[in-house]
Order: C-alpha cells, then structure tokens, then sequence
C-alpha cells in the first residue's frame, strides 16, 4: 500500500517533463524595428529583410524606439499597430497568408513604408520564342534563314517558330535532330509553323527528302 503515492507522482512527471511528443512548435520570428531617424523595417531573426514568406504563423517582435512614429501591420487578416507616442516594445503572434503586405508609420505612410509578398514565388513567364524561316523551291534550293533573311549556320539554343515555306510540289523540307523531326509532304505546297526546342550544343540538319544528297544543310545549337 505504501507504494501508491510514488508511483503516482512518477506518472506526473512523465507527463509532465518538458520536450514530451506533441508540444507545438514554435513560430519563426521577425524583427520589426521604427526608429527616431525616420526608418522602418521588418526582418528576419538574422537581419535579412522580408521581401516573401510562406503562409503560417510568425511571431513578431516590434521594437518602436521613437515618440514620433509607429510601426502598423496591414494585410489580409492583419491590422496591428503601436501607438505614436511612446516607446515601446511588443511581441505580435501574427497568421499571415496568400497575399500582400503593407508596413508603416501611421503619421508618415508616404515615405516610410515596406512591404512583403505571402505565399510562392510567381514562376517567370517563359522567354519568347525565336524566329527563323525555312524555304524550299522554286528549283532545286532549300535554305534555313533569319528573319532578316541571314543563312543559319549557328544559332542560340532555345525555343523556336519555323516558318516553312514548301514552294514546290516536287520537293519538301526536313528538319532532324535531337528532340526534332519535323517534315512537310513532298506534294504538299504552301506555309506551315512549327514549334521546336533546339538543345545546346546540338547539331541539326534540313533537307529535300527525294534529293537528299544535294539540297541539304545543317547548323549548330550554340
């Protein structure tokens, strides 16, 4: 029977002790920072400034160091701010998410203010697509050019639009070569498009399919 009481106070403890299985983690902080020269700044723990974070939790530490401004949060979800007269120091527990977000000095918004983009980083919108134009015919020519009418001999690689044009119902235009193999009819007479992606370091080749050995060229993926 005199057992009871200190088997119960082990279970306590166990369930107590600090680090147990399930204690939540804690938020990352950021440094909010007003000052009498008339800055404002929002920062990371290391004193990197905030430009983007990802949507959850943050805690704020808000160091306002002056009388004569304030630091306000403003943004989806979020309104908080330090009153303009006083000195102070506060800690914010903030969830921010998908958005934009505005920090300023109340009495002060046009010239100091800040702020940060929540959520992914935009994807960058593809480069453009190159021009060139491809030419078979009239007669026994086949030629591969710039738009500006320059023969391609060597070219950036990348993405590219063809311009075929197929001027002859004897003849026809291929391109071959790693990633392509692109090819009008040898009947066929008149201007297709094509999209192609032309690897670095790469060699390809164009030809008439009938006359394969003489009306041919080729040119090189810088």
């Amino acid at each position: 029977m005199r057992r009871l009481p200190l088997l119960a106070a082990v279970a306590v403890a166990v369930v107590a002790a600090p680090g147990a299985v399930g204690a939540p983690a804690q938020a990352p902080t950021l440094l909010a920072t007003v000052d009498d020269d008339a800055t404002i700044t929002l920062t990371d723990a290391a004193g990197v400034r905030v430009t983007r974070l990802d949507p959850g939790t943050y805690r704020i530490v808000v160091r306002d160091r002056t009388d004569h401004h304030n630091f306000r949060l403003r943004g989806p979800g979020v309104d908080r701010a330090t009153p303009v007269a006083g000195k102070r120091e506060e800690e914010w527990t903030v969830t921010l998410t998908a958005g934009t977000y505005v920090f300023v000095c109340d009495p002060h918004a046009s010239s100091m203010r800040g702020q940060f983009t929540v959520g992914a980083p935009t994807a960058p919108a593809p480069a453009p697509a190159r021009r060139l134009v491809a030419t078979v015919g009239p007669g026994a020519t086949i030629a591969l050019r710039t738009p500006a009418g320059a023969p391609v001999r060597s070219t950036p690689a990348g993405r590219y639009t063809i311009t075929v044009r197929d001027l002859s119902a004897a003849h026809n235009f291929r391109l071959t070569g790693p990633g392509v193999a692109r090819a009008t009819g040898v009947a066929f007479r008149g201007t297709v498009t094509w999209t192609v992606q032309l690897r670095k370091g790469a060699t390809y080749a164009f030809r008439c399919d009938p006359h394969r050995t003489r009306m041919r060229g080729a040119f090189r993926a810088t």
